[in-house]
């Protein structure tokens, strides 16, 4: 998917997986505080990383997805549905789009794979961002790393 100022890839290389590493760090550690040792794990072995990048090479934003056996356990053992997760964009790369696009190219993969719907664990404060996507919440309120959650879903 290509925009203006940036291009959103699937992370196919080991320099693409760094650089969504990358931006993970700077926005769930550096920003957000996530403890280090739980924001990387062992679903970033199996998972569809996806990138924004910007056209001179900066990264941007990435996300990931979990399909499967992987998935399973965040999608209540549903495995025709993926699991969206580690949205994250740069500070300097908000309101551009970022996100949104990130979304959907996590959705291509997803229905790429015979998915019929994604779920996700949005911080409370973005509800309205996954909303505007499409994305319905369910079930109760929960911290994760100590960050107050609902669970969503889109239907593909």
């Amino acid at each position: 998917m290509s925009t203006h100022a940036y291009v959103v890839r699937v992370a196919e290389d080991p320099a693409d997986r760094e650089a969504c590493f990358t931006v993970r760090k700077e926005v769930f550690v550096g920003e957000q505080g996530v403890p280090e040792d739980i924001e990387y794990d062992a679903y970033d072995a199996v998972a569809v990383h996806v990138l924004a990048v910007r056209e001179d090479g900066v990264p941007l934003g990435t996300g990931r997805l979990l399909y499967g056996a992987a998935a399973a356990g965040k999608t209540g053992g549903d495995v025709t549905v993926g699991s969206l997760g580690r949205l994250a964009v740069t500070q300097a790369a908000r309101g551009l789009g970022v996100g949104a696009a990130l979304v959907r190219a996590i959705e291509d993969a997803a229905h790429a794979r015979g998915l019929v719907a994604v779920d996700l664990h949005a911080q409370t404060h973005a509800l309205g961002f996954y909303e505007r996507l499409g994305y319905v919440a369910y079930g109760p309120e929960f911290p994760d790393a100590g960050i107050p959650h609902r669970a969503m879903r889109r239907v593909l």
